[in-house]
C-alpha cells in the first residue's frame, strides 16, 4: 500500500497564475521527489494603479512516500 503525503505551497509571479503553480512546483521538486499532483487551493493577485503586479497562488502538492 502506497503511503501519500500532501504539503502547502504559496508561490507568487510578476507574469501569471500559470507561472506562479509552475513556481511552486519547481521549489518542491528540490526536496521532494515522487510528486504525483498539484491542487490550486487559492488564487490572489497584487494590485498596484488598477493593474495586476503580482499573482499568488496556494497549492497543495502530493507525492508518494517511499520507505
Amino acid at each position: 500500500m502506497a503511503i501519500v503525503k500532501v504539503i502547502e505551497i504559496m508561490a507568487t509571479s510578476d507574469n501569471s497564475f500559470e507561472d506562479a503553480i509552475n513556481n511552486a512546483l519547481k521549489e518542491a521538486s528540490k526536496t521532494v521527489k515522487n510528486i504525483k499532483s498539484i491542487y490550486v487551493k487559492d488564487m490572489n493577485g497584487k494590485v498596484e494603479e488598477n493593474r495586476i503586479v503580482s499573482y499568488g497562488v496556494t497549492t497543495k502538492v502530493s507525492f508518494v512516500v517511499t520507505h
